[in-house]
């Protein structure tokens, strides 16, 4: 069994009108964004984090974490010793791989995605089922995507 973070996206814009479609909109204003569905992190070690940090943090779109990784880089091959930078860099990757779901809730967070539920399940597929079945509001935005 694994453990499973459920997102919910921010609340729409004041000005969007809730549950207007684009196609319901008014002629001559902006069409009112598709309701994102939740997202699911799991408990458990990254391993692309660990091998591929930053192109990691590119892919999800962690700007503030990448600039930091590459500082805290940075300092790790400029102050250390030449026998220990390789090792620190290692260990550098091993806390990313280790830490790298919670960086991404903290990016979520600080975008304004509250965390709407925790999920035991054995796979992704289950996760999203037991979900939607504690949750049928989320339902809706998630077959909506």
């Amino acid at each position: 069994m694994h453990i499973w973070t459920v997102h919910a996206p921010p609340e729409a814009e004041p000005d969007a009108a809730p549950g207007v479609t684009p196609a319901e909109a008014m002629p001559g204003t902006t069409p009112a964004r598709p309701p994102r569905p939740p997202v699911l992190l799991r408990e458990a070690f990254s391993w692309a984090a660990f091998l591929f940090g930053p192109l990691w943090f590119l892919w999800h779109r962690m700007w503030l974490v990448l600039v930091i990784y590459l500082a805290v880089a940075v300092l790790v091959a400029t102050l250390l010793p030449e026998q220990a930078a390789p090792y620190a860099a290692f260990a550098l990757q091993f806390l990313v791989g280790f830490h790298a779901r919670d960086l991404r809730r903290w990016t979520l967070e600080r975008r304004g995605w509250r965390l709407a539920a925790i999920v035991a399940a054995p796979d992704e597929d289950a996760a999203w089922g037991r979900l939607l079945a504690q949750r049928p509001g989320l339902a809706r935005t998630a077959a909506l995507a």
